[in-house]
């Protein structure tokens, strides 16, 4: 088999991500070493780094968390490939695949373990502890703010859709920004990745990218577009006029349904579907075809994501409803009235929420 075009240098190895260390103007691709499998092998995560001609905040992106999650890597080299570090303000990190063992045995996990259940970890604990504390120590503290990329899970399906703390003025503007699907406000947890960067003072959001071990080609194009429009809304990059879609429905919080018995499952609305207080949203069967149970929406709602998985065992997920607040709902920030790309926008008073 030919190539059509020659490997290029290959990446520098280092233990703990420096950006003053690297050259200014430049993209650098490094490999950060993590931890050691059991045959001494090292394990090292593919870092891009534009460091800006100009100084700037550091814009921080992790895509692979979960191993079989892969649209963020695309979104990823796609960004940092188009970036003019030249004309940059500021450094951007792409941390390609942060699972590294989970995405080369194509799975969620990290052994047993869910890495985004794990942090902030402990550099004395069990592997998957010092694993992601490590990632903390070594990568995320550098951040002034984190996009974390994800998709579904196997066996389910997601709209694009943005989970972060609507209350934090930061946090919700940079949701707004990507202009996903759906938002839903959901207070970060100690345990993910997303809390322990906001434990460190980083706002944070987390996006949701289609589903699970494949390529979902315009949920990649919409993410990287929106991740353009955080960096040009942070002055680390020109604006340029975009097409903006509808506005994100957003949701004060969203939980799944679960079946109460084995069977068959169907699911009868799709991603992003309206959906009213008590309509009938799945069914479940024997293997004959006799009716087992009807499914209801317990309020009106907007399906966030859902089960593509027929086969479903006694509490297997169904259907993710988000549940969607008034436009200008005091507790959360608003949307800014944008122009075009990431400009400034014009001035408003303060909307709501804790900033």
């Amino acid at each position: 088999m030919s190539m059509s075009t020659p490997m290029s240098a290959p990446a520098k190895v280092v233990e703990y991500f420096e950006p003053e260390d690297l050259p200014v103007g430049r993209i650098t691709r490094l490999l950060v070493e993590i931890a050691h499998d059991g045959l001494s092998r090292p394990i090292q995560l593919p870092v891009l780094v534009a460091r800006g001609a100009k100084p700037g905040p550091v814009f921080g992106l992790t895509a692979a968390l979960h191993g079989n999650e892969l649209n963020g890597i695309p979104v990823i080299r796609r960004l940092l490939g188009r970036l003019d570090p030249k004309a940059l303000r500021g450094t951007v990190v792409g941390v390609i695949v942060v699972n590294v063992p989970g995405y080369l045995n194509h799975t969620r996990y990290f052994g047993p373990w869910d890495l985004n259940h794990m942090f902030p970890g402990h550099a004395e604990g069990n592997a998957a502890s010092v694993y992601v504390n490590r990632l903390l120590e070594r990568l995320v503290c550098k951040f002034d703010f984190l996009v974390d990329l994800h998709t579904a899970s196997f066996g389910r399906v997601n709209s694009l859709y943005v989970r972060a703390d609507m209350t934090n003025e930061r946090a919700a503007r940079m949701a707004y920004l990507q202009r996903p699907q759906i938002i839903v406000h959901n207070p970060p947890s100690d345990r993910t990745l997303r809390g322990a960067a906001a434990e460190l003072g980083i706002p944070a959001v987390t996006v949701e990218i289609g589903n699970p071990h494949r390529f979902h080609r315009d949920y990649i194009k919409r993410t990287l577009t929106g991740l353009r429009s955080v960096l040009a809304r942070e002055k680390m990059i020109r604006p340029r006029a975009v097409k903006l879609g509808p506005p994100p429905v957003l949701c004060d919080r969203s939980h799944w349904i679960y079946t109460d018995h084995g069977g068959l499952l169907e699911v009868f609305p799709g991603v992003t579907d309206r959906v009213e207080s008590g309509e009938a949203v799945a069914r479940l069967t024997t293997p004959f075809g006799d009716l087992i149970a009807d499914y209801e929406a317990p309020d009106t709602g907007v399906i966030v994501g859902h089960s593509v998985n027929p086969v479903a065992e006694t509490g297997a997920r169904i259907l993710h409803i988000g549940f969607p607040v008034e436009d200008g709902d005091p507790r959360f920030h608003q949307r800014e009235p944008v122009a075009q790309d990431g400009a400034d926008p014009p001035p408003t008073a303060r909307d709501s929420g804790e900033g």
